[in-house]
C-alpha cells in the first residue's frame, strides 16, 4: 500500500469516527456504487470488531440497474448493517415531486425531495456522501463537513473554512450536516483500495456485452427506464460502467476490462472523470451540479 494511500485511509476512518462521536443519528449514504461501497467497508473498518453504529440508507429511484439492487441487499445482509430504502416513487405518488416523461425524462433530480424527507422523517442530523472533489467542479467546492440550512439547501458561500483539517461540526437546530470522508480521495484512490482489499462490487463495473444506444455521446442500456428517440438504433455493445446511478441517465463505456487490474489500468489512462463521461444529468448545463446540490442533492 502506498504511503498516499494509508494517509487517505487514516483520514476518512478518523473523519467517519468523528461525526458517529459528534452526531446523535448520523447516516451513510449508500447507492450500491463503488464510492459508496468503498465509504462502508471504511466504516466496518472504523468500529470492527463492533457493529457499524449507524444505517445506511438508499433513495431508490425505482430506476435502478438490477445488478446493483441485488447487491445491495446481500452486501447489508454480509456486512450486518441496517438498510434504510427511501423511495422516490413513493415521493411521486404523495405528490411531494412531479415526473418529466419523454425519452430524456430521468428521475435523478427528484432524489432531493426524497432524500430531504427521509432526514427529517428518521431524524437524521448527519449524511455520510461519496462526493470527491475531483468529480466536479461543484463538488470541488465542498467542505469535508458541508452544512445545510434548515430548508437542506446547500450555500457554498456560508461553509466554514477547514484549516490544518480542523472540522467544525457544530449545528444549529433544524440544520444538518453531509460528511465527506473521501472527499480527498481520486478515482484511481478508490480503485487501488478496491484491490488492495478485495472489495466486492456490481458486475456492472466490469467489461460485459449489454444492448444499448449511443445518446449525446454516452451510451445508454436499452431495456429499462431508456425510451428511444426517433432514429436511435440500439445495438449490442462490450462496456463496463464507472459510476452507478440512475438507469435513464448513466452511461455506460466500451472497455474490455474484465477485472480490478484491468479497470486500474484503464482508469489511470482516463483522461475524463467518470461523471464527466457518464453522466447525463451533470451535462444538462454548466452548474447542473451546483444547482442539484443547492436543493438539498447529495
Amino acid at each position: 500500500m502506498t504511503t498516499s494511500l494509508r494517509g487517505l485511509i487514516d483520514e476518512s476512518v478518523t473523519i467517519i469516527r468523528e461525526v458517529a462521536a459528534e452526531f446523535e443519528r448520523p447516516v451513510l449514504l449508500f447507492s450500491g456504487g463503488k464510492d459508496s461501497v468503498v465509504m462502508l467497508h471504511l466504516a466496518v473498518r472504523a468500529f470492527a470488531p463492533a457493529r457499524v453504529p449507524f444505517p445506511v440508507m438508499h433513495i431508490d429511484t425505482g430506476h435502478n440497474f438490477p445488478e446493483v439492487i441485488d447487491y445491495r441487499d446481500q452486501l447489508v445482509r454480509e456486512w450486518n448493517v441496517r438498510l434504510v430504502v427511501a423511495s422516490v416513487q413513493e415521493s411521486i405518488d404523495r405528490g411531494r415531486v412531479v415526473e418529466d416523461t419523454g425519452p430524456r425524462a430521468s428521475r435523478n433530480r427528484l432524489q432531493s425531495v426524497t432524500l430531504l424527507d427521509a432526514l427529517a422523517e428518521h431524524g437524521f442530523d448527519a449524511a455520510f456522501g461519496g462526493g470527491r472533489r475531483d468529480e466536479d467542479k461543484a463538488r470541488a467546492k465542498e467542505r469535508i463537513l458541508s452544512f445545510r440550512d434548515r430548508q437542506g439547501r446547500w450555500d457554498p458561500r456560508q461553509q466554514r473554512p477547514e484549516p490544518w483539517a480542523v472540522l467544525n461540526p457544530r449545528i444549529r437546530k433544524g440544520e444538518h450536516l453531509r460528511a465527506f470522508p473521501i472527499s480527498n480521495w481520486t478515482e484511481l484512490d478508490v480503485w487501488r483500495y478496491i484491490e488492495r482489499h478485495s472489495v466486492p462490487l456490481p458486475s456492472i463495473y466490469f467489461a460485459h456485452r449489454r444492448t444499448v444506444v449511443e445518446r449525446d455521446r454516452m451510451l445508454l442500456s436499452v431495456g429499462g427506464p431508456v425510451e428511444l428517440e426517433p432514429g436511435e438504433v440500439p445495438f449490442e455493445a462490450t462496456v463496463r460502467y464507472r459510476t452507478v446511478g440512475d438507469a435513464s441517465c448513466t452511461g455506460a463505456v466500451e472497455s474490455n476490462a474484465a477485472d480490478v487490474y484491468d479497470v486500474l489500468a484503464e482508469v489511470a489512462a482516463a483522461r475524463i472523470t467518470e461523471r464527466g463521461a457518464t453522466r447525463a444529468d451533470d451535462t444538462f448545463s454548466e452548474s447542473a451540479m451546483e444547482d442539484r446540490k443547492r436543493e438539498g442533492y447529495f
